[in-house]
């Protein structure tokens, strides 16, 4: 046994453990274990992968690309090293990679793929020396651990131009994201994806909108469309600098409220029809993605497109679980452009809502938890029948619904997930109920369902 064999076995030894104790270990644990015995793991057994790796980061809707484009690779015939359980710093790959390392010396896959946390891409990005790196967007989210946009941007500008890891790496980038666009502007190889249907444009960039300004020259920009926060179709009049046209574009857009979207993926090298049974603009822009980069992989539209169809909700991202007669789907919530895309999405359905709304401020989660008053809460003030409010600052969101118009007497605030969830399906007659929780929400809540024998443990994903 070599050396870095004996370490992985150790590494694994202690996330069996931490399972059998109940701990959820299996997610990074095992792969914090071995960094600490091994530094350059992560580069050891990456290079083991003979079709090397491919990075997906975004601030939204990382972990819903990696699993289409995982849903993509299957059909494709293509066996992944995938942290599919969504642990996305340095320790999470590391434990991907662990767990498919072979005592012999080699690994249980061919290509790797790996969401990574947007604060630690510079970190990870050298050590994996990837093939292609997504970047799908940058949203304010949890300033107190991350601060302003401009500082990951700074960050990741560095990764794709400074290091010969990251400008080796072919760039999937969001065209109609000003601060991705522009990471591409010197780079050698990029591919720009994008949304070009003006029917499905939003008529006024929304309050909780972030990237306002010119990268090169700090002028406003001008838009003609947006699409989401401040995506769209933008220029600088200063400067000149304007949104790259996308080789990979989404037009003939459908939204069906939570049930699905549907749009015409639009390559070079034609036209096709890709249906989704994942809700929302926000989750078109995920699939362009994920198809942008599996194109750049020199996977066929055609396989691209039937993987899309197949990719089931990720966890905690629209999916659907039944209890008793009561179906309940799990929208996380996490930053205010995400949440206004959730909202944007529920406005469409044709009933009253029920909600259980849970909203934590563990470090995971933020401890700042102002983000709630720039979301718009308005859009669904109407459309609420009953929000059952739980969470550390549970009331806090209740005030913010009552704020937002939600009648008083529609809003319920109970201690404990598990007693919120109970009451929340006891008084949802529609036989729908919709959970909005925070990340550490959403696994206390899964947890709970888990116990329950609703669902797995969020370190045993279900497959994709």
């Amino acid at each position: 046994m070599t050396l870095l064999a004996a370490k992985v076995a150790a590494a694994r030894a202690v996330g069996s453990l931490a399972r059998r104790a109940g701990r959820g270990g299996g997610t990074s644990l095992p792969g914090k274990v071995l960094l600490a015995l091994e530094p350059e793991a992560i580069r050891e057994l990456a290079a083991r992968l003979a079709r090397g790796s491919v990075v997906i980061s975004a601030t939204n809707g990382k972990t819903t690309s990696a699993a289409m484009v995982a849903s993509v690779l299957a059909r494709a015939g293509v066996p992944a090293v995938h942290n599919r359980a969504g642990a996305n710093m340095a320790g999470g790959v590391a434990s991907a990679l662990l767990t498919a390392a072979r005592p012999g010396g080699g690994i249980s896959g061919e290509l790797g793929l790996f969401e990574v946390d947007e604060f630690w891409l510079d970190r990870v990005v050298p050590q994996l020396e990837p093939r292609g790196i997504l970047l799908g967007n940058l949203f304010r989210d949890q300033l107190d651990r991350y601060g302003e946009l401009d500082t990951i941007a700074d960050r990741w500008a560095a990764v794709v131009a400074g290091d010969q890891a990251g400008r080796a790496a072919r760039l999937v980038l969001n065209a109609d994201d000003p601060l991705i666009a522009d990471l591409g502007r010197d780079a050698p190889s990029v591919t720009y994806f994008g949304v070009e249907d003006p029917s499905v444009a939003i008529p006024e960039m929304q309050h909780a909108s972030d990237s306002k300004h010119c990268r090169r020259c700090g002028a406003a920009y001008v838009y003609d469309v947006v699409y989401l926060g401040h995506l769209g179709v933008y220029r600088c009049t200063s400067c000149g600098a304007a949104r790259p046209a996308p080789s990979v574009a989404a037009e003939r857009i459908a939204l069906d409220g939570t049930s699905g979207s549907s749009f015409d993926l639009v390559t070079a090298s034609g036209r096709s029809r890709v249906e989704l049974s994942l809700p929302g603009l926000y989750n078109v822009y995920n699939a362009l993605g994920a198809a942008a980069l599996c194109l750049s992989l020199s996977i066929p539209i055609d396989v691209v497109v039937s993987g899309l169809r197949e990719v089931q909700a990720a966890f905690g991202r629209a999916e659907r679980i039944a209890i008793g007669e009561v179906e309940l789907q799990v929208l996380l919530i996490k930053n205010p452009a995400g949440a206004n895309e959730i909202l944007r999405t529920l406005v469409i359905e044709p009933a009253e809502l029920d909600l259980l709304a849970v909203l934590n401020d563990r470090t995971a989660d933020g401890r700042d938890v102002s983000w709630v008053w720039d979301a718009d809460f308005e859009m669904l003030a109407s459309r609420v029948r009953r929000v059952t409010c739980a969470g550390t600052r549970a009331g806090e969101l209740a005030v913010r619904l009552k704020y937002a118009g939600v009648p008083p007497d529609r809003l319920h605030v109970v201690a404990g997930v598990a007693a919120a969830l109970d009451a929340a399906l006891a008084e949802a007659p529609s036989g729908r109920l919709y959970a909005l929780p925070t990340y550490t929400a959403l696994l206390e809540l899964r947890g709970v369902l888990a116990e329950r024998g609703h669902t797995v443990p969020f370190w045993e994903p279900a497959p994709v």
